[in-house]
């Protein structure tokens, strides 16, 4: 009797289920406080040197005093002379006036990190990235070696205190350092609680939960973060609102438990039914001890039968030792580097659109919520090699056409549309994200899960370094950004092929099964044009 019978029995859709994917939901608001803070508290308003002749001017009329000046923001004047200030060449800025959204203090405008000092928030991103780097491969490897409970807690504490640790900060080097702590849990924490949750639900209702979930409350917490920001008033104190409520993941080992199946690749069976049996508890469930006995039995058996076969541990470098799993691993690697940053270009390049940043950045997080309704209709229809193809497909299309716009219309006359585009490629993007997590967990085998998930995902987070590169290629040709993520999504689309189903399909749990899967299927192989039905149980590993 395997894992999948057993959980039929203990229940794969009841009270237990509905609870963990609630404290799912829960961490993605967490998530997305957290990720996007960084762009909240290093956002740089409109500015311009002071002089005292500037005094009681409105912003309007500072900006016709500088219209004829370049570099507008670090030139200093030596006076304004019929409304058109005269530059001093001798000079450099000490003072500048902000255009603040709402009166909102940012780490630049307090800290006066403008001008020669503006790469200073490009060193806290850096630290921030490469902490996020560092930190997946630590907690992927942890989430395979001690569990996936403990490291989801330990990450999400460490993120919640990097941003705590920010929030006083005053000099750069300690600025560098808090960012770099506070990366370590950047997508980490939720990854880590994908794959728990993903571990315990049915294939039926993975589709449902999962990507409902990650609608209603990564949305929620998208939209609400600026207006927080803005109404909070000072970043420090955002920090504080982002990241106090990292405590709440203390609470969750009261609640629900380790993963049962990452526990029956470690061999430890009792725990694994202990784990079962509190699922089946916590869902009504009345389940004879002799099914456990079989449970264990059947997973001991296969054990020895393993180890007869294969004498060596699965890990994630194995993976890259046979041709077929080494392909899937290489393509997945790709994709994560494709999707990461078209998702970081589109969702941070804002600026410059005829839109406050903050309300275009809050109104657009709404395509959250169609895109998870998007893959909850089509995903199970047309597969989830259909749906990672055609998102990127269409996604980059969008794109394009939001470069082509962008280069012809005026952005203070046209705000509107710009707005309803950007908003319409955040949405191609979200859908190809969120499709490529439940993707590569299906096809990646559960024994390494963690760890190569992680390791997939830490690739992908490690370039979106090169996301404000891409932003600033803008400088030389406006669609220019556009133009390049949309060649991307598209190079990305035709990888897809290259994956194999596994809609309706028993999911490897060893590197053994991985190997065999799907052999023998076709690169255009879709189930939605498939005229044989097969009705396969599908295993949840």
């Amino acid at each position: 009797m395997d894992f999948s019978q057993v959980l039929d029995k203990c229940g794969n859709y009841g009270r237990f289920q509905v609870m963990i994917l609630l404290l799912y939901g829960y961490t993605n608001i967490l998530g997305s406080l957290h990720y996007f803070s960084q762009t909240l508290i290093t956002f740089t308003p409109e500015h311009w040197c002071f002089h005292a002749d500037l005094k009681g001017l409105s912003m309007e009329e500072i900006r016709s005093v500088y219209q004829n000046i370049s570099a507008s923001s670090c030139t200093p004047l030596l006076g304004v002379v019929n409304g058109t200030g005269v530059v001093a060449t001798d000079r450099k800025c000490s003072s500048w006036i902000f255009d603040r959204e709402n009166g909102y203090e940012s780490i630049t405008t307090e800290l006066k990190w403008v001008c020669d000092k503006s790469p200073h928030s490009a060193v806290g991103q850096s630290f921030f990235f490469m902490g996020s780097v560092v930190g997946t491969i630590i907690f992927g490897y942890l989430s395979d070696q001690i569990g996936r409970l403990p490291s989801l807690l330990m990450a999400t504490l460490c993120g919640g205190t990097g941003d705590f640790i920010t929030s006083f900060v005053h000099t750069l080097p300690w600025f560098a350092f808090s960012r770099f702590m506070s990366g370590l849990s950047t997508d980490t924490m939720y990854y880590l609680m994908y794959i728990l949750v993903f571990e315990y639900l049915s294939p039926k209702s993975r589709t449902f939960g999962l990507n409902i979930i990650l609608a209603v409350f990564y949305c929620f917490g998208l939209m609400t973060s600026p207006w927080a920001a803005i109404w909070i008033g000072n970043w420090r104190h955002y920090l504080w609102l982002a990241s106090l409520p990292a405590l709440g993941v203390l609470i969750y080992p009261f609640l629900i438990c380790e993963s049962a199946q990452w526990l029956l690749t470690k061999k430890k069976y009792d725990k694994a039914v202990i784990c079962l049996k509190k699922v089946a508890k916590f869902n009504g469930r009345q389940v004879e001890e002799s099914v456990f006995d079989e449970f264990v039995t059947f997973y001991r058996e296969r054990a020895l039968q393993d180890d007869k076969l294969n004498s060596h541990e699965d890990t994630f470098l194995a993976m890259f030792m046979t041709p077929r799993l080494r392909r899937f691993t290489l393509t997945l690697l790709v994709k994560s580097v494709i999707i990461t940053l078209s998702c970081d270009v589109i969702n941070r390049n804002m600026e410059g659109l005829g839109t406050s940043p903050f309300k275009l950045f809050s109104f657009t997080s709404i395509v959250y919520l169609p895109a998870g309704v998007a893959i909850l209709l089509l995903q199970n229809k047309i597969g989830r090699k259909g749906m990672a193809c055609t998102a990127l497909f269409v996604g980059g299309l969008i794109t394009t056409m939001t470069g082509f716009l962008i280069a012809q219309l005026d952005p203070m006359e046209n705000a509107l549309l710009l707005a309803i585009m950007v908003g319409l490629g955040r949405f191609g993007a979200t859908v190809s994200y969120d499709a490529e997590i439940q993707y590569a967990a299906e096809i990646i085998p559960t024994s390494v899960r963690g760890q190569a998930v992680s390791n997939i995902h830490v690739v992908g987070l490690a370039s979106s370094s090169l996301a404000f590169y891409v932003i600033y290629l803008a400088q030389y040709y406006k669609p220019l950004p556009s133009i390049f993520i949309s060649c991307l999504m598209f190079f990305g689309a035709g990888l897809c092929l290259t994956l194999p189903e596994t809609l309706n399909k028993k999911l490897p749990e060893t590197l053994a099964d991985g190997e065999k899967f799907a052999l023998n299927e076709s690169f255009l192989y879709f189930p939605c044009f498939s005229r044989k039905e097969k009705n396969v149980r599908i295993d949840s590993a």
